[in-house]
């Protein structure tokens, strides 16, 4: 059994209106559904306002969940409240995509990680600061380090610091909201390749984030492509980055700089993403899509299983993959 299980998410965000209108929403995230399995890493991509955060905040309960289901071992998180919420939060962590405004600039190290450990654990005094210094030790930091402040480490070290306080309470989930997206090039690796010890290490199940799908192809056992609040594709890594089964993943793809030839096509994305306020008909990539037919912009293609294991919403889609089927206009 999975677990972490969502079925038919939504969060929607209410818009401002006159007072005699009628209440307008914007559906940030629409019915997505997927699992993540213990000890095991499902990567999220897509470009920027497809609703990437929004699942986070919504999983770890930063934001309001309008629709369906969040189980996490077998416990309805969406359903929560008060103390039970509380007490439930050790098993579900976040690293934030800001690593200089998730920590309090006014509490050193040792105090941010004594909150967590006294907040989630039994530990006695004692035995909190020996935990301190074992965390310290697993995100590559001195432990003599602790009584500084966050102003003192660079950027890199304060995510070390930031996922160091996730990992306090020994959560089963660790959902990471485009970690590495606000650090140096240089750094990046070095956090990926930290998350990915920590997770063989641990056990954790890790749900990563990002818009970057080299890094989530190189982090990831499975990878679900989200475009204007819903999941296009699901598939493991290694399958969905060699043959992609919807165009707009072959779009992703195409645009990762590498040195490495793949076996997919060329395709380049025309115009912008179309706004959530006002989502086109149909599929929600017809407008941008070179295989686009009449029957794209007048019904919206489901989620379906195409081979074992992997999922497409895209009419023109067999496990041949999408370029066999349908020829660009």
């Amino acid at each position: 059994m999975a677990l972490l299980e969502v079925k038919n998410l939504k969060v929607d965000y209410p818009l401002r209106s006159a007072f005699w209108s009628k209440k307008k929403f914007l559906h940030a995230v629409d019915d997505v559904s997927f699992t993540v399995d213990r000890g095991e890493t499902v990567g999220l991509v897509g470009e920027s306002g497809c609703g990437k955060s929004s699942i986070a905040k919504a999983l770890v309960r930063l934001e309001k969940i309008t629709g369906g289901s969040v189980t996490l071992n077998n416990v309805d998180i969406a359903a929560l409240r008060g103390k039970s919420l509380r007490k439930a939060r050790k098993d579900f962590q976040m690293v934030f995509q800001d690593p200089y405004g998730s920590l309090n600039p006014r509490l050193s190290i040792r105090n941010a990680l004594e909150e967590v450990l006294t907040l989630h654990t039994d530990l006695n005094k004692k035995e909190r600061q020996q935990r301190m210094r074992e965390l310290m030790q697993m995100v590559g930091l001195n432990p003599e380090q602790l009584d500084r402040y966050p102003h003192q480490f660079s950027g890199g070290q304060r995510q070390r610091i930031g996922i160091a306080r996730a990992l306090a309470a020994e959560p089963q989930l660790l959902i990471a909201d485009e970690p590495v997206s606000a650090l140096d090039v240089s750094v990046q690796a070095s956090i990926i390749n930290l998350l990915k010890e920590l997770q063989r290490s641990t056990g954790i199940a890790l749900l990563f984030i990002a818009h970057d799908l080299a890094v989530v192809e190189h982090i990831s056992d499975r990878i679900l492509v989200m475009y204007l609040g819903r999941v296009v594709e699901s598939a493991p890594a290694t399958e969905l980055c060699s043959k992609p089964l919807h165009p707009y993943t072959a779009a992703l793809l195409a645009a990762v700089p590498t040195l490495e030839k793949r076996s997919v096509s060329n395709i380049k994305l025309a115009g912008d993403v179309p706004s959530p306020l006002d989502p086109p008909a149909g599929c929600a990539f017809h407008e941008r899509c070179p295989f686009a037919t009449a029957e794209c912009s007048q019904k919206r293609p489901e989620l379906r299983e195409i081979a074992p294991g992997r999922f497409s919403a895209c009419f023109h889609t067999n496990e041949n993959g999408i370029f066999t089927c349908a020829k660009p206009q």
